[in-house]
């Protein structure tokens, strides 16, 4: 008897061709443009096989880690006999962006709001809102996910649950999506690194935010504000309760400004803090960049973490 497939193996299948087709045509005309980009008439020096190399392995992730930034610019660097300095991959990323700059393309650093751990994601300049995202999902699946970045702005900590998004999905305009049909919509969209998903809740994630942060602020410009310590669009954060004030500020950049502080005050008002100090994440150090601490015999990053402070009963 011939072997049934199910819908949702094939919908899955279906799917991971398409995303494989769209990031084919991204690669294809980042390598066009990189060509173009080798001709004399160019005003910047084409890419060295490293820079290539790094590009590359962004294109294939979209987005990684500052550890697995730095371990990838000493290995591009060692592979192909370039100059490496720990303290230069600013400078080496921004060699890359000048070639990218004609293509509107652009390798930013960012900030987790959820950990603080800083980000490098290639970032598409031109197209700022969700229709970027055309080429990987259909009408209903794209007015699914601006409803849920509706949920997740509107809500006091910048999640939206399973639940409403799964009501939101019986609304929608273009088609309706079954329960099934949302959910495996929401799993394409965090492994597609656009949400975060933890115990039912969705967040955006960091990707999300460095690549529609425009877009996100003339959107909800009556509703987002930014972090008053990084000036970032803040919507995992904690909030000053001053009515007069009410400014926002990240969880990690609380952790970092109030840290060691026996009485936190609103950096704005200079009201009392009533919100629980977080601790300073600090990560452990990757496996590449413990080797290479161990040849420059310098130790690697010590990773103490600082007591939590407990939350504190306003002052009268």
């Amino acid at each position: 008897m011939p072997v049934q497939v199910s819908l949702t193996t094939r919908v899955n299948k279906a799917s991971q061709l398409k995303f494989d087709r769209s990031r084919r045509t991204k690669h294809n005309n980042i390598e066009r443009g990189l060509t173009c980009l080798g001709f004399p008439c160019t005003m910047a020096p084409p890419l060295g096989e490293s820079h290539k190399r790094f590009l590359q392995t962004m294109m294939v992730n979209g987005i990684i880690d500052g550890a697995k930034a730095r371990a990838l610019h000493r290995h591009c660097c060692e592979t192909h006999g370039a100059h490496y300095a720990h303290d230069k991959l600013d400078e080496f990323i921004e060699v890359i962006n000048v070639q990218l700059q004609p293509m509107f393309m652009q390798i930013r650093k960012g900030m987790s709001e959820e950990d603080g751990l800083q980000y490098h994601a290639l970032v598409n300049m031109a197209e700022t809102d969700v229709t970027r995202m055309s080429t990987d999902y259909a009408d209903n699946e794209l007015e699914l996910f601006r409803k849920t970045m509706d949920l997740i702005v509107d809500s006091d900590n910048g999640t939206a649950s399973s639940t409403d998004i799964l009501n939101c999905a019986d609304s929608l305009q273009t088609k309706k999506l079954k329960k099934r049909e949302t959910e495996h919509v929401l799993n394409r969209l965090v492994q597609d690194k656009w949400l975060n998903e933890k115990n039912g809740d969705y967040s955006l994630s960091t990707r999300c935010i460095m690549e529609m942060e425009q877009y996100i602020r003339l959107l909800y410009q009556d509703q987002v504000k930014v972090c008053h310590i990084c000036h970032n669009v803040a919507l995992q954060c904690q909030m000053c309760e001053n009515p007069t004030c009410g400014i926002k500020i990240h969880t990690p950049c609380v952790a970092r400004y109030f840290k060691g502080r026996t009485d936190p005050r609103c950096p704005a008002c200079e009201d009392f803090w009533p919100h629980e100090i977080p601790d300073v994440y600090r990560p452990l150090p990757s496996q590449s960049e413990t080797q290479s601490a161990a040849k420059e015999n310098t130790a690697p990053t010590p990773t103490p973490r600082s007591t939590a402070q407990t939350r504190r009963t306003k002052r009268s």
